[in-house]
């Protein structure tokens, strides 16, 4: 899922609007119809003003009495008709205006939340956000005010101008003539001002990136005294986006002159003609003056027309970015034959495996290996060797170029990912709990267990403790990211969620090893007890942590170079030696200092 600014696509007027209607208007087809329809009852209404204007005009020169309480009646009614009308169409295209931003929201964080784990990686979390926030209010307002407030405006102008034919239809003409010239420039302002508001949106998505990125690492940037640093970084950002704000202010403003001087235009005209006619006896003074009512009221929707049409730009190049982000294909998906993991045991195979995340340098060359069902085997090497990638291939973050990750026998792109993924269970060092309560994050391994099966699998977990010493158990907030909970707890309750899951197979990613000595002991226990029975794959840099897996697999520069229990690859003294003897600070055979960078890649 590529940012729209990297690969920039730009749909007409004609196209994006013919979408919004296609995909996501139409399934409330009724409820618009019902708003046009008070559309055009409000614009009725204004077209009836000119016409009792020039009523009452004709009476009072005719000295017709009934002007006083007539006329006045037929007026109120009119403007009450088109007060209730208005109400009703006002609600009812704002109605579909939320209720089709709704389902753009929710199509959005369904398409992300299926979107590909390197999708992700490919834009920040800040751009994502700033999709749902920024770009989402500005297709709020310029749906709800097109729905509500442009179509009305035009049905309201077309009745006005009908009435204006009416009328005098010579007059309505020289009127309408002057209304093309403001036609052009106002369209080619449309398109720079969409342009305009397509670059402050990515400048939006920009900032809330990097407000994320320094609240997040507030603790950092005070402990390194970097204030001034990032109060820079964003004052840059601020003024950019003032500055690109201020290019789209510009553009709706430049509407402004040429509409009020097409408007000027024609009154000028309307009165230099239609005063010569009364003055030469051709025309009536209540013709007129109902002509006039009819040109005034019809240029206040008309210069409305040319001011909405800013504000649909701006709201277009919002749903353009919006219709990209929907429109990136996932690269991972289920094969149309695809069918559930039938487990056997648990058996994970890795033959002649090849990946790259970039095509000129590979994460995993050639990698062969087999973990029996039910034996633990871990990965160890140098940072950068290639473990996180063989976890990540396994449950189907990506797929490979070459070769076969299988279980029990069956490839991973030719079964389901849900049952895939349902069949595996991932503890890693960067634990990931939700602001929710305690039970909550547990139950995120299985949301139907029971507050039972919650608490044995706590219990198990060596959580349980002291979760019941929290100030409300297991309904206590964690605070966002488990900032209430220290980093042992944290590592208990993501041991406890695994546990819940109850997976056949179990990926530990590095799981104790930012914690003290008394949280490891306690977490080792848990661990103990959760790779019991299960086909368990370990990446470990800290080798007192693995040293008596069933297998220890050595990898260095995307391949596997050793294979054996710890005390064989000890006595073969190869990587996995030196890397031993540097950790345990034990000398080296050689009489040489160990290759402490080498070790630690």
């Amino acid at each position: 899922m590529q940012d729209s600014t990297q690969n920039p696509r730009t749909d007409s007027t004609g196209q994006l609007i013919g979408r919004m209607w296609r995909d996501w208007m139409s399934a409330y087809k009724a409820r618009v119809a019902m708003a046009v329809a008070l559309m055009i009852v409000v614009a009725a209404a204004s077209a009836a003003y000119p016409k009792l204007i020039e009523t009452s005009v004709d009476m009072l020169e005719a000295q017709n009495a009934n002007v006083v309480w007539l006329m006045p009646l037929a007026i109120i009614f009119v403007t009450f008709i088109k007060g209730l009308a208005s109400y009703g169409q006002s609600v009812l295209s704002q109605s579909v205006a939320l209720r089709v931003i709704n389902a753009i929201q929710k199509a959005m964080f369904s398409h992300l939340m299926e979107a590909d784990l390197q999708a992700h990686h490919e834009t920040s979390t800040g751009k994502l956000i700033s999709r749902f926030t920024n770009d989402v209010n500005v297709m709020r307002d310029a749906l709800s005010r097109t729905l509500t407030a442009m179509a009305r405006d035009f049905v309201t102008a077309a009745a006005l101008i009908g009435m204006m034919f009416y009328l005098d239809w010579l007059l309505a003409i020289i009127v309408i003539v002057t209304f093309p010239l403001a036609g052009r420039p106002i369209i080619r302002i449309g398109r720079r001002l969409r342009r305009a508001s397509s670059n402050a949106q990515t400048g939006m998505g920009d900032l809330t990136s990097n407000l994320e990125q320094a609240f997040s690492g507030i603790r950092l940037i005070k402990s390194y005294r970097m204030e001034n640093y990032e109060r820079a970084r964003a004052n840059e950002l601020f003024d950019l986006i003032y500055h690109l704000v201020m290019k789209t202010v510009k553009g709706r403003a430049r509407t402004y002159p040429i509409l009020e001087t097409i408007g000027g235009s024609s009154v000028a005209a309307v009165l230099a003609y239609g005063g010569w006619r009364i003055l030469s006896g051709t025309g009536t003074l209540g013709e007129f003056v109902g002509f006039l009512a009819a040109v005034i009221l019809a240029y206040q929707p008309i210069r409305s027309l040319g001011n909405l049409n800013a504000a649909l730009q701006e709201g277009l190049a919002a749903v353009q970015r919006s219709f990209d982000l929907l429109d990136t294909p996932a690269k991972i998906f289920d094969a149309p034959d695809a069918r559930a993991l039938s487990l056997s045991g648990g058996n994970v195979t890795f033959d002649k495996v090849v990946f790259a995340y970039t095509p000129d340098k590979p994460a995993l060359n050639e990698v062969d290996f087999s973990i029996p069902a039910g034996q633990t085997v871990a990965l160890v090497g140098p940072s950068g060797a290639g473990k996180s990638t063989v976890m990540n291939l396994l449950l189907r973050f990506h797929d490979v170029d070459a070769g076969t990750v299988a279980i029990d026998g069956q490839d991973v792109r030719t079964v389901t990912m849900a049952s895939l993924r349902d069949a595996v269970a991932l503890v890693s060092q960067d634990i990931t709990l939700f602001n929710d309560t305690v039970a909550a994050n547990i139950r995120f391994g299985r949301p139907d267990a029971t507050d039972e099966e919650v608490i044995a699998a706590a219990r198990d977990a060596a959580a349980h403790e002291f979760v019941s010493a929290l100030p409300e158990g297991y309904d206590t907030m964690v605070g966002d990211r488990g900032s209430s909970l220290s980093g042992g707890e944290r590592q208990r309750v993501a041991i406890a969620r695994a546990m819940l899951k109850n997976a056949p197979i179990l990926l530990l990613d590095e799981a104790t090893s930012a914690l003290d000595a008394e949280s490891e002991q306690q977490v080792q226990i848990a661990l103990d007890r959760l790779t019991a029975n299960r086909t368990t794959l370990v990446i470990a840099h800290r080798l007192a942590t693995v040293m008596n897996a069933d297998q220890i697999l050595v990898m260095d520069d995307g391949r596997v170079v050793e294979t054996g229990t710890h005390a064989e690859l000890q006595a073969h003294d190869g990587l996995y030696a030196r890397l031993s003897r540097l950790q345990f600070r034990e000398p080296d055979p050689s009489g040489s200092a160990p290759d402490v960078e080498r070790a630690h890649g």
